[in-house]
């Protein structure tokens, strides 16, 4: 298998974590005193800039968010927000999408190492692993590169190609699970092979410069529809990879 490694997203990939984001952040911008709402359909169209710090500036700009912000008062309102997020994550209730937690565990009981490649911060990441998937998730991934650690975040390809340097491999290696446009951007930038699980918040975004499309991986539980036997399969995403 030319399969060496399977570097997953995070945010709608892994998880559906953008409901428990958006509400964070609005229960931040209540404590802060702001009057500001971000509901489902304004969320959808602020999801097209990734980074929460770089999110909350695009809505002052573009949306006309008073008061006018500086970039310290941003980053203390993000951490806010983070912390918020990483409280309500402990304490559970958001599960692994369909076939995550097989693909994974077939993934390393093969051979092939998973990595994380997401916009995400750190913390953010720890706190899903060890809450949704089990306390010695962040262990299963050989390499985990978020998105406080890059210059530029999706769909520059800067955290695609941390990600390749921290497991020693090249993009030919690898297949990017993602489910957005700004992370197949990033992964294409970097030269990986990516494949799209649609979510509820990027479903309908343009994926032509996908390998394939699902609606999700696919388990026992919930078969994906889109494919016979109902399980996008360790195989099936080697095939992807270029001869």
């Amino acid at each position: 298998m030319g399969l060496k490694a399977l570097i997953f997203d995070v945010d709608g990939t892994l998880a559906e974590t953008e409901e428990l984001h958006r509400v964070c952040f609005n229960a931040a911008f209540e404590a802060a005193g702001l009057t500001w709402q971000w509901d489902q359909k304004l969320y959808r169209r602020l999801l097209d800039v990734t980074g929460g710090k770089e999110r909350i500036r695009h809505f002052i700009d573009a949306y006309g968010g008073l008061p006018n912000l500086d970039d310290a008062a941003i980053r203390a309102l993000h951490e806010h927000k983070t912390g918020i997020y990483a409280a309500r994550m402990k304490a559970g209730g958001l599960a692994p999408r369909p076939g995550i937690l097989r693909l994974i565990h077939e993934a390393r009981a093969a051979g092939v190492r998973c990595a994380i490649a997401t916009t995400t911060s750190r913390p953010n990441i720890d706190g899903l692993l060890v809450s949704s998937f089990a306390p010695d998730a962040v262990g299963w991934f050989a390499a985990i590169a978020a998105g406080d650690e890059v210059a530029h975040k999706k769909p520059a390809p800067d955290v695609y190609q941390l990600a390749l340097d921290r497991l020693g491999l090249p993009a030919r290696d690898c297949l990017a699970i993602e489910d957005s446009r700004n992370g197949l951007e990033s992964a294409h930038a970097a030269g990986i092979t990516c494949v799209i699980t649609r979510s509820p918040y990027t479903d309908g975004q343009d994926f032509s410069h996908a390998a394939a499309i699902f609606a999700h991986l696919g388990d026992g539980l919930t078969p994906n529809p889109d494919i016979a036997g109902g399980e996008v399969t360790l195989a099936m995403l080697a095939g992807y990879l270029p001869a």
